[in-house]
């Protein structure tokens, strides 16, 4: 597949990318290059090479969920402003 001046200009207008005619062809023979590599790597053979997501094995550390600094209800409330029945009060929005 080959890219020609039109091409790059409905592209650049679809991306709503503002481009000149030098700039249109100066993107042709770049983006040519570009689809050039991809077709080499179409012609690379893969078969019988699994799958990854990166080129070393990761294991997820995992810690344990347990809560370590829970129960301080009393504390948290004393920085609000207005506590009313063991939650914080906020002045009324809607009348």
């Amino acid at each position: 597949m080959s890219v020609d001046k039109q091409t790059v200009q409905k592209i650049a207008s679809l991306s709503r990318i503002a481009i000149s005619e030098a700039e249109a062809d100066a993107l042709v023979p770049e983006l040519n290059n570009i689809l050039g590599w991809v077709e080499q790597l179409s012609e690379v053979d893969c078969k019988g090479v699994e799958p990854m997501t990166a080129v070393i094995p990761n294991k997820l550390r995992l810690r344990e969920d347990k809560v370590t600094d829970g129960d301080i209800h009393d504390k948290v409330l004393a920085n609000a402003p207005a506590a009313e029945h063991g939650f914080f009060g906020v002045p009324k929005v809607i009348e």
